[in-house]
């Protein structure tokens, strides 16, 4: 992966702190809500009291009806008058996705946040969950109800469904944030820009799709702990929302898998040390990663050959075994190391791989073949364990050369893209 600090066409700047701009609040706080006639009013003054207090740069509250039936647009119209710094505005279709994206996309505010009605999470959590944005430290932030130092008050179904969801978001999309579903977080306008047209949900799936394509991308998220009271009124339907929840892992993991979708506009550069800015011609940028990556799919490939050719060798000779492990963990390797080790997404040219991969097989096979030879010509029998230890030798003297070919010639960083690749 490259580590080019100068962005790319169409990339992200390197994150600074915000400056504000008069007339511009610094703060937009998204509420949606839906028949939410009776808690608006209370929320709303209170955020607003606490912001006032508390918050040191200019402000917005937006109330965002998602189509209510009730009197919650005439309460909404009725705060956006009474009380200064705060508006409405009203969707004609549910979904707080939708309503999210709406406000977001038009939003002047350079951090955007958004919170559930019911106010469950305490309200001394917003600073330093908007501050590392604010900052220029991270690109979005979220509340966390499963940290260590959290406080949490709710009941064991809704306790048990949380942790179940985030155990899965970890085991199927490789999540590594906490929390996905605390209605609590914030995120920078430019990040929001960028990243809201690749987010197709619009209901509550919207959170957790967009965290992880942030995190595939290599965004930071800032996970504040919070002390947070369950609402026994909520009108979530939690068997109808998990079944969304699952539909939409679905449908994210492929799109990931496939290459699916052009995160590469959301790298980041680094920050405005002058020692990350300058490149060092001498040291060959992602080197390490790759060879990390390299060694461990070099690792589990050289676990499949020894399978392999243990299999095939009880009912071949140990040519035809070696030729027929080497091939078949060659395609695998060339398969993992494309995707793995030199973040190469989507088919384009994934022929054109296969094909130099397995020329350079030819050389391990040669390699190996000669290595056996050998053997064969110094003993008559030899030990089934000798052959292994000879192989894994000789496979060890192939790895060094197979890296070295696979990055100057199978994958070559091209100057000017990004090394994780194409999807054309």
């Amino acid at each position: 992966m490259p580590t080019d600090t100068s962005p790319g066409p169409g990339a992200l700047p390197a994150r600074a702190p915000l400056a504000p701009v008069p007339g511009v609040p610094v703060l937009d706080v998204v509420i949606p809500v839906f028949n939410e006639e009776k808690d608006l009013g209370p929320c709303v003054r209170r955020l607003h009291e606490h912001l006032t207090r508390t918050f040191p740069y200019p402000f917005r509250i937006t109330i965002a009806d998602n189509a209510s039936t009730d009197r919650t647009p005439e309460v909404a119209a009725g705060l956006a008058a009474a009380v200064d710094g705060v508006r409405s505005t009203r969707l004609e279709e549910k979904g707080r996705g939708r309503a999210l994206r709406t406000v977001w996309s038009h939003s002047e505010a350079p951090v955007l946040a958004y919170m559930d009605v019911d106010l469950s999470t305490d309200l001394n959590a917003l600073l330093p969950l908007v501050a590392p944005l604010i900052s220029g430290h991270s690109d979005l932030a979220i509340g966390t109800r499963l940290a260590r130092s959290s406080r949490v008050v709710r009941g064991a179904k809704r306790e048990f469904v949380s942790r179940a969801y985030n155990l899965l978001l970890r085991s199927s999309l490789s999540a590594r944030f906490s929390d996905a579903q605390c209605g609590f977080k914030a995120i920078r306008r430019e990040v929001a820009q960028r990243l809201l047209p690749l987010v197709e949900d619009t209901g509550w799936f919207f959170d957790t799709e967009l965290l992880v394509l942030a995190e595939r991308a290599g965004l930071r998220i800032h996970e504040v702990p919070v002390d947070w009271v369950d609402d026994p009124d909520t009108t979530v339907h939690i068997a109808r929302t998990a079944a969304e929840d699952l539909r939409g892992m679905w449908r994210v993991g492929r799109a990931l898998a496939i290459g699916a979708l052009p995160l590469d506009r959301l790298a980041r550069p680094f920050g405005d040390d002058p020692r990350d800015r300058t490149a060092l011609p001498e040291v060959p940028r992602g080197l390490a990663r790759q060879l990390l990556g390299f060694c461990a799919v070099g690792l589990l490939s050289t676990l499949l050959y020894l399978l392999l050719y243990s299999a095939f060798r009880s009912s071949v000779g140990p040519q035809a075994a070696n030729a027929a492990a080497l091939l078949l963990s060659a395609v695998a390797n060339t398969a993992a190391n494309r995707r793995l080790t030199f973040g190469v997404r989507g088919r384009a040219r994934a022929v054109r791989h296969q094909a130099q991969g397995l020329v350079v097989f030819g050389i391990g096979l040669a390699l190996t073949s000669g290595s056996l030879a050998a053997l064969g010509a110094a003993t008559t029998a030899p030990a089934h364990a000798t052959e292994l230890t000879v192989l894994i030798t000789a496979n060890l003297a192939a790895t060094v050369l197979r890296f070295l070919l696979f990055r100057a010639w199978v994958f070559p960083e091209r100057r000017g893209t990004p090394a994780k690749d194409d999807h054309r």
